[in-house]
C-alpha cells in the first residue's frame, strides 16, 4: 500500500478533504466524498466510480488492510492522527475513514434503460430532495435487487456525502441516471415494454393485489405533495394499505415495502 503520513492540515496533497461540510454545499468539481468502512469497501470493489485517494485515521488503519488491498498498488492512502484529521475535515471525524471518488459523465435514462435485462425492476424518483430519503431509497433498491434508479431534475444528488453514507454505499452500486421530462420517460418505458406503477396513498389498487410483470417501473414522489397529478393520471396507481384514518408513510419506508412486494430476488 502507498501509505503517506500527513502531519500538516494544510498539506496540498489533502486539499480535496479540507472543510468537508462547506465543500458539500458548493460542490467538488467532479469529485465526491465516500465516508466509512463499508462505503470505502464498495467504492474500491464495485469500481463503478474511480477512487482518487483515501484519508485514514492512524488508529483505523490496521482494521482496513483487507479493504485497502482492493485498491491499486499506487493508490494514495493518506494517514493522519486524530487532531490533524479533524482540522483537515473541519469537524470531529469519529469514523476516521474518508475517500475521494471521481464522478463519471451521467448516462441519460434512455441509454441506461437500453442496457437493462428482460426482467428489470426500475425505481423512478420525482422530487426526492431530502438526502436521508435519497440514501434510504438507494439502500432499499440495492437490498431488493432493483436494476436502476432514475431521477428527475428536482431530485437531490445521490452522490452527496450524506446520501452516500445513508445508502451504506448503495449509491455507488445501483446504476442511476437523470431524466428530464416525466411524460417523455413514460413513453420511453412503454416502448421498452415496462409496466408502470405510481405509488400514492390514493392509489386505485392495493399493492398486494398488483401483479408484477416482467419489466416494471415504480414511481415514487416527494413526501406531502406526492407525485404530480400529470403522472398519476397517466399511470396505474397503487397504494399501501394502512390502519383506518391514517395514510401517511415516509417515502423511504414506502419504497422498502413496494420494492419487497415487487422484487423477484
Amino acid at each position: 500500500m502507498n501509505l503517506i503520513p500527513i502531519d500538516d492540515p494544510q498539506d496540498p496533497r489533502v486539499a480535496a478533504y479540507l472543510d468537508i461540510r462547506e465543500r458539500d454545499l458548493v460542490g467538488r468539481h467532479g469529485r465526491f466524498v465516500a465516508e466509512g468502512k463499508v462505503v470505502l469497501d464498495l467504492l474500491l470493489s464495485v469500481r463503478r466510480f474511480a477512487a482518487e485517494s483515501a484519508l485514514i485515521l492512524e488508529n483505523r488503519l490496521a482494521g482496513l488492510q483487507g479493504v485497502l488491498r482492493k485498491a491499486p498498488a499506487d493508490f494514495p492512502v493518506f494517514v493522519a492522527k486524530g487532531e490533524v484529521m479533524d482540522r483537515i475535515a473541519g469537524f470531529h471525524m469519529h469514523r476516521g475513514i474518508l475517500a475521494i471518488g471521481v464522478r463519471c459523465a451521467p448516462r441519460p435514462a434512455e441509454v441506461l434503460l437500453e442496457t437493462l435485462p428482460a426482467g428489470a425492476l426500475v425505481v423512478v424518483l420525482v422530487g426526492i430532495s431530502n438526502h436521508d430519503n435519497m440514501g434510504s431509497i438507494f439502500r432499499n433498491a440495492a437490498a431488493f435487487g432493483a436494476d436502476a434508479v432514475l431521477l428527475d431534475p428536482t431530485c437531490c444528488d445521490p452522490l452527496y456525502r450524506k446520501a452516500i453514507r445513508v445508502s451504506v454505499g448503495a449509491a455507488l452500486k445501483v446504476p442511476f441516471a437523470p431524466f428530464g421530462d416525466a411524460m417523455s420517460l413514460i413513453a420511453t418505458l412503454n416502448r421498452l415494454g415496462f409496466s408502470q406503477f405510481a405509488l400514492s396513498p390514493r392509489g386505485e389498487t392495493e399493492i398486494r393485489a398488483a401483479e408484477r410483470t416482467s419489466r416494471l417501473a415504480l414511481y415514487l414522489g416527494t413526501e406531502g405533495e406526492g407525485l404530480p397529478e400529470t403522472v398519476l393520471n397517466r399511470l396505474r396507481t397503487v397504494r399501501i394499505g394502512m390502519a383506518e384514518g391514517f395514510d401517511s408513510l415516509n417515502v423511504a419506508a414506502a419504497s422498502a415495502i413496494a420494492l419487497h412486494q415487487f422484487s423477484r430476488r
